[in-house]
């Protein structure tokens, strides 16, 4: 049976999407195999940088604004997903930083934009900052110059991520997860349920390293679903990729002290310039939309008369209705997005993005999946992606035959494992799928 592009674009895409990224919590997982990979310093050879500085920035003492925008070209195999946890970003700030790409069906040689600039939010250069709508934590370490960033995952709506100031109370490698009651309801009506009490492991939702807070029953944790960093994935705790918190977990000790805001529109000088970063307001805050950009517009006017500048109001709107994250001048004459973009570091494509997850070979002899057909090679393509990045993992790649395109998953272990795949693929993606049994 063929199935349009439109048909399938429209409706089961985009509630596939949606129940994609709440995937990346409720479902169990197993660590997606990855090269590791560390991030080093700017090095510029023949005119593009072997890498970006995007987690460690020395810091002056008036200094607001820190980073750069860069820009790299993607292969084909590339989604925005791999290229954001290769490059210390989340999946939003990636998605809205270019709405004209399709994330899951990249090209070769198309350029991404990496949003690697940053305004530190308004609060004490005093332990983690955490700024719940760009979704990142600011880290400044005691006694450097020095401020450590990295994005997170946060709670989805109905299980927010509480604001105010508290501590982290205690530092727990490969923690057991003790479920509360009210998510093993919700995992029962999904006909999922789990354990009272879940040992460290590849289904550990808290991942290899855990740092409860003084806020009871909220934590700062790794994660078994790594592409939910940059998302509303959790119930209310804060997710890092498994990279960083180990990171973060050697860095901070007992007591640092956390605070927990939301800042959608942050504005600051950098040297002689203005900037506005603008992100829509979560969905807690959205009736506060107006007052939040009044406050904001305010700002600017008393920074830009401290210093005698004109504000470019129309600039204004225009990047407070965009919300994509990046921080853009605001001063009359001042460069726009697209000069900022095209003046931004280029960057080489690294041999492999660290945690591209790479599916396993598949042979006749295996169990398997396999899709209907698709007239739309990238409707399949996509499909593809998504699978492999799901939690857990689901091995897909697109095949075509005769002119059409489906979507072949497996490797799988045995009959079993095959159906329970096939029921995943049904609940996620409103689509029927045919098991394969192997050849013998």
């Amino acid at each position: 049976m063929a199935l349009s592009s439109d048909h399938f674009s429209r409706r089961r895409f985009k509630r596939g999407l949606s129940l994609l990224a709440l995937s990346f919590f409720l479902d169990g997982c197993q660590t997606l195999s990855f090269i590791a990979q560390e991030h080093q310093p700017l090095i510029v050879t023949t005119g593009k940088a072997e890498n970006v500085e995007s987690h460690d920035f020395a810091l002056s003492q008036e200094q607001a604004v820190v980073g750069a925008l860069a820009t790299i070209e993607s292969r084909d195999d590339d989604t925005l997903s791999d290229l954001a946890r290769h490059f210390g970003l989340g999946f939003t700030d990636i998605a809205i930083a270019n709405p004209q790409l399709d994330p899951w069906a990249l090209n070769d040689n198309q350029t991404v934009l990496l949003p690697l600039q940053f305004i530190l939010p308004e609060a004490p250069r005093n332990g983690i900052v955490l700024n719940l709508a760009n979704m990142r934590m600011f880290y400044y370490p005691k006694n450097q110059r020095q401020v450590r960033t990295y994005p997170v995952g946060i709670g989805r709506d109905g299980w927010n991520t509480p604001l105010g100031a508290t501590k982290i109370v205690a530092k727990r490698a490969k923690p057991a997860w003790t479920v509360p009651e009210s998510i093993q309801r919700e995992h029962e009506a999904l006909g999922e349920p789990l354990p009272k009490v879940m040992p460290s492991g590849p289904d550990n939702p808290l991942g290899e390293y855990a740092m409860p807070l003084g806020f009871t029953g909220y934590l700062i944790h790794g994660t078994n679903k790594p592409y939910g960093i940059g998302m509303q994935v959790s119930h209310g705790c804060v997710q890092l990729y498994p990279e960083d918190v180990e990171t973060l977990f050697e860095q901070v000790d007992v007591g640092t002290p956390v605070r927990i805001v939301h800042q959608p529109y942050l504005a600051a000088w950098d040297q002689d310039m203005l900037y506005l970063e603008a992100h829509q307001p979560l969905g807690k805050w959205a009736k506060q939309d107006k007052s939040l950009q009044k406050k904001v517009r305010e700002k600017l006017e008393k920074l830009a008369a401290e210093k005698g500048a004109s504000v470019d109001w129309l600039r204004v709107d225009t990047i407070l209705s965009r919300a994509d994250g990046i921080p853009t001048p605001v001063l009359q004459g001042g460069p726009d997005l697209a000069q900022l973009s095209a003046e931004a570091i280029r960057i080489a494509h690294p041999e492999r993005l660290y945690g591209q997850p790479i599916p396993n070979e598949l042979t006749e002899h295996d169990w398997s999946i396999l899709t209907p057909t698709f007239d739309n090679e990238v409707e399949a393509e996509k499909l593809a992606a998504m699978l492999n990045h799901l939690g857990p993992q689901i091995p897909a790649r697109k095949i075509e035959k005769d002119g059409a395109f489906q979507v072949v998953a497996g490797p799988f272990k045995n009959k079993k494992e095959t159906n329970s795949v096939a029921k995943r693929i049904k609940s996620s993606f409103d689509l029927e799928v045919t098991p394969v049994k192997p050849k013998k």
